[in-house]
Formats: structure tokens, C-alpha cells, sequence
């Protein structure tokens, strides 16, 4: 292949190592992902951006073919279809903003970076390289998430050179100094390995399996323990009963995820059990769009589906603190964390099911992005899942 052949592919090329080493899974390098918009200010042609964004999407969520084929024990195809539908929105606002006006491409680039962050668009938005601003300014919080979106436009501008200097610098040093979030005190997340009968059987010798975890978590004296999405299956009256009742002989409080079933659809909520009783905590902001929110269905008067309270309750009170919960695919995508951090909540409670993405590195990506964002705003995490 000739040299001027190859020319044209090489940002291509370096557009999927960016994706793939940057959203590998390991916290420390997320700042990789700063050089997709080097490479997409680098493109000659509206063309050339197209295929550097398209790049760079599809080699960050690679994971998600060989997920979905697991989640719904299909072939690859369903999952390649959703893989290539959900770059969609991506590449279009990278592809229609990119412009050869140079002076103005800083600020086309700014303006994808916020359309990519809150819904429409955001609602796919995975892989943003804000997430990094959590490895470059740690503790920074909202000041560090300023200076993050200031070098992204930066980095669009012909004085990328010295931008990327800049952040290379405070990367080393926020490596050198990486520590990674405390747990709240009193607080204990329990990781489960059950597989994909988590949350789908649903019978007493399962509850009562969980209740013993719960219960040796719980023998030190710690005053709460967080079980995985779906740790319970359906929320129902007879579960809820066993589970106060299996609380009267601790202080512990369980905070787990489960499912609320009605007629219209359900919710993919947590829960918080005590003695006292038990009641719904938080109910997700953004379902997994496809395999749970399914929207289309009430256009034509069907039921199912995941509700999605999108900008609901952003903070709960647990105790004497306020927590913010990241379910699942809320911890993939930007808007949720920063609509609970304009609250100044006092920790973090993040859990997730991941059984399905067994093979993939989309758990490891999960964790990497909510380590992220509590070490930008300083706040403790408490992780739990289920693989």
C-alpha cells in the first residue's frame, strides 16, 4: 500500500486505538480519549470527521455486539444492528458541526460536546471524553469540569500542541497521586456472582441465600449494605415481608435494587429495607434504551417497557446523608451524574447487573466512568454488582 494510500486511513486507525485504549476499562487511561478531538479537528472534509467519529464510537463500545447477543441468547446480528444505530447520533452531530472555518471549530466542537451530554443525543452518549476531567482534576469538582470543557474546545484549535502538553502534565500527575474513592463510613456494597438468574429466580431459597449475604456483610456492624440492580427480582408485598422480617434481628439497612411491575410497564428501582419496613429509594433515570426503555411502544398503544423519569430524583436521603444513584447504564453516559452533583450530594451509590457482558470489558468501563466523575467532585462510592 502506497504511502498516499495509506495517508487518509491513518487517523482512522489512531481514531480506534484512541477508543479502544482510552475506554479499556482502567480509570487512569480515560485521558486517551482526549485525542478524538484533536483527530476530529484534524479532518480535511466533512467526510473525514464522519469516519474519525464513527471510528473512534464504535471501537469505545465494541462490547456491546457480544453483550447484546448474551443478553438476549441470540446471534451477533440483533446486537451489530444496535451497535451501528447507536453510533448514529454520535457521528451525525460530529459530522454536521465539524466545519472548515477554523476559527469557528472550537466552538462547533464545544457545542457537540453539550449536545452529546443531555438528551436527545445524550441519551447514547457513551464514551465522552469529559468523563477524563475526573483523572486530570481530581477533587476540582465543578471548577475542574470548566477547565475539562475549555481544553476540549482547546484541543480543536491550532494551539492543540500546547493543550495536550498541558493535560499530558496533569495526567502524570494525577497518576502519581491516584487514590481511589473512600467507601461512606458504616456503608458496605456486596458484589454477587449468580449469573443471569439474578433478579429471574424467583424463588424463597434464593431471598433467603441473599439474606444470609446480607447478614455476614452486616456482622461487623455495618449499618448499610447495598446489593446489585434486580438483587430482588419483583417488589411485591410477600417479599417485602420477608425481608423486614428477616431485619428484626439487625440494624443493618439494605439498599438493593429490584423491579416494580404494573400495567403500563415497570420501573427498575432501588429499594431501602429496614425493621422499620421497606420502601422504594430511587427509581432510574435512564434505562438501557432498546432492551429496556422501548418508547416506541406507546405510540402504538402497547404496554412494557422501562419507564424513564429522566431528570427525577437526582438525590435521595439515606439516614442523616443524601446519596446519588447511578443504575446500570447511568453510569455509561454523562447527564445523571452531573444533574445529581448540582445537588452536592454526600456519596455515591452506584450498582449495577453486568452478568450479560461477560467477555467484554462494559462492566470494567462502568466502574472506570463512575471512579471518574466521584474523584472530580471528591465524593466517597459504594459499588455494587452482579456478574
Amino acid at each position: 500500500m502506497s504511502r498516499d494510500c495509506l495517508r487518509p486511513a491513518l487517523p482512522i486507525f489512531a481514531s480506534i486505538a484512541i477508543g479502544v485504549v482510552g475506554w479499556s476499562g482502567h480509570v487512569l487511561l480515560l485521558p486517551v480519549a482526549l485525542g478524538f478531538p484533536i483527530l476530529w479537528s484534524l479532518a480535511q472534509t466533512r467526510l473525514g470527521a464522519a469516519l474519525v467519529s464513527a471510528a473512534y464510537f464504535l471501537a469505545a463500545s465494541r462490547g456491546l455486539p457480544q453483550g447484546v447477543a448474551a443478553f438476549y441468547s441470540s446471534d451477533i446480528w440483533p446486537g451489530l444492528l444496535l451497535w451501528l444505530c447507536a453510533s448514529l447520533s454520535f457521528v451525525v452531530v460530529h459530522a454536521v458541526l465539524w466545519t472548515k472555518n477554523t476559527r469557528v471549530r472550537p466552538s462547533r466542537y464545544f457545542l457537540a460536546a453539550v449536545i452529546m451530554a443531555i438528551p436527545p443525543f445524550g441519551i447514547t452518549g457513551w464514551a465522552h471524553p469529559v468523563t477524563a476531567a475526573g483523572v486530570l482534576f481530581p477533587g476540582w469538582g465543578w471548577w475542574g469540569l470548566g477547565f475539562m470543557t475549555a481544553g476540549l474546545a482547546g484541543l480543536a484549535t491550532r494551539i492543540w500542541p500546547a493543550v495536550a502538553i498541558a493535560f499530558a502534565g496533569l495526567w502524570l500527575w494525577s497518576a502519581a497521586i491516584w487514590t481511589d474513592p473512600k467507601l461512606p463510613e458504616g456503608w458496605r456494597g456486596v458484589d454477587l456472582e449468580l449469573g443471569a438468574s439474578l433478579g429471574r429466580e424467583a424463588g424463597l431459597q434464593r431471598q433467603r441465600d441473599i439474606i444470609a449475604t446480607v447478614r455476614n456483610a452486616a456482622s461487623d456492624g455495618t449499618r448499610y449494605v447495598v446489593l446489585p440492580e434486580t438483587a430482588l427480582g419483583f417488589w411485591t408485598p410477600t417479599v417485602a415481608r420477608l425481608w423486614m422480617s428477616a431485619s428484626g434481628d439487625t440494624d443493618a439497612t439494605v439498599i438493593a435494587g429490584a423491579t416494580v411491575l404494573d400495567a403500563k410497564g415497570y420501573d427498575n428501582v432501588l429499594v431501602a429495607i429496614d425493621r422499620k419496613g421497606g420502601r422504594i429509594l430511587y427509581r432510574e433515570r435512564m434505562p438501557v434504551p432498546g432492551s429496556m426503555w422501548q418508547p416506541w411502544r406507546s405510540w402504538f398503544r402497547e404496554s412494557g417497557g422501562a419507564r424513564a423519569d429522566f431528570f427525577a430524583n437526582p438525590i435521595v436521603p439515606i439516614g442523616a446523608g443524601r446519596a446519588a444513584p447511578l443504575i446500570c447504564y447511568e453510569q455509561l453516559i454523562v447527564w445523571p451524574v452531573l444533574q445529581s452533583m448540582l445537588h452536592n450530594p454526600d456519596f455515591v451509590v452506584s450498582v449495577g447487573n453486568g452478568w450479560w457482558t461477560e467477555g467484554t470489558s462494559i462492566v470494567s468501563i462502568q466502574r472506570a466512568a463512575t471512579t471518574a466523575w466521584t474523584e472530580l467532585f471528591a465524593k466517597p462510592l459504594v459499588i455494587a454488582f452482579n456478574t
